[in-house]
């Protein structure tokens, strides 16, 4: 089920072969999902932590590689998406 608030337009697409991915949906990560993290690097948009959660919740699910080679730009949107997941609803 597509949420379109979860969904971030790349500002530079990732080839994938033939493929061109212009937007990635981000999934509410599960406890699973974020194993081999701390929670406080993800909440700072820690680089290493988000290159290793991010293949885990995406969709289509980038590769580590991919994530490596993601524009800045486009890094720091997933990764407000991610955060937003981490905060308490009560702070919305």
């Amino acid at each position: 089920m597509e949420n379109k608030e979860s969904i971030v337009t790349l500002e530079t697409p990732v080839m994938r072969g033939e493929q061109t991915i212009h937007t990635v949906e981000v999934i509410k990560p599960t406890s699973g999902a974020l194993r081999g993290t701390r929670l406080a690097d993800i909440a700072g948009s820690d680089v290493d932590a988000l290159i290793t959660v991010l293949p885990r919740i995406t969709l289509p699910a980038l590769t580590k590689a991919e994530c490596l080679n993601l524009d800045p730009v486009d890094l720091i949107a997933l990764a407000g998406k991610v955060i937003g997941f981490l905060s308490p609803k009560s702070d919305e």
